[in-house]
């Protein structure tokens, strides 16, 4: 009779199988670290793509910042370039007006009032003489009442200056500038 020995057979199965698992396990880890190796560089590339995009519109920010910082510029110079062309045509339409009021100032004047200093801020006028009376002084003030391109005439300081044989009064007298409407409308 001949004998047959299983042991062999199952060693050499139970050696095949540790052989495969070990490959299998082998295989696995690889696959593990493949797979793990992909999925870092696929984040690393989001990160890279995202920085990217991040680079990009920090570029476009500081693109459109500089832009906006143009245009305040040029809205700066602009208002700056609109006040100078106010100031011009201001002084334009506001030309005739200091003739007109240099001829007011000569004819309310009545004889034996003398100016000696007039002088304008704004529209405020203040004009400094000597009249022969007091009554010259008023005539004077009710010249300017009539007249078309003076108002409000207001006498600060009246004063009787020399002997009184002479007769001198010397006024200082606030008035206002304006312009008639007839005037204004052109």
């Amino acid at each position: 009779m001949a004998r047959i020995n299983l042991l062999p057979w199952r060693e050499n199965l139970r050696a095949q199988r540790q052989r495969d698992f070990g490959v299998m396990l082998v295989i696995g880890v690889l696959l593990t670290v493949f797979a793990m190796g992909y999925w870092h560089w696929f984040n690393e590339s989001l990160v890279d793509h995202q920085k990217r995009r991040n680079q990009f519109l920090e570029n476009e920010i500081a693109s459109v910042q500089k832009q906006i910082k143009e245009i305040r510029n040029l809205e700066k110079t602009r208002k700056q370039l609109i006040s100078r062309m106010d100031v011009v045509t201001n002084l334009q339409s506001s030309r005739p007006q200091i003739v007109h009021l240099f001829d007011e100032l000569v004819t309310s004047l009545p004889e034996g009032v003398y100016l000696t200093q007039a002088t304008q801020n704004g529209r405020n006028v203040v004009v400094s003489g000597s009249a022969q009376s007091n009554a010259r002084v008023s005539a004077y003030m009710r010249g300017i009442e009539a007249s078309p391109w003076l108002q409000m005439p207001n006498l600060r300081i009246i004063e009787h200056k020399g002997k009184q044989s002479e007769g001198a009064n010397t006024f200082e007298l606030n008035m206002q500038q304006m312009v008639p409407k007839a005037e204004g409308a052109q």
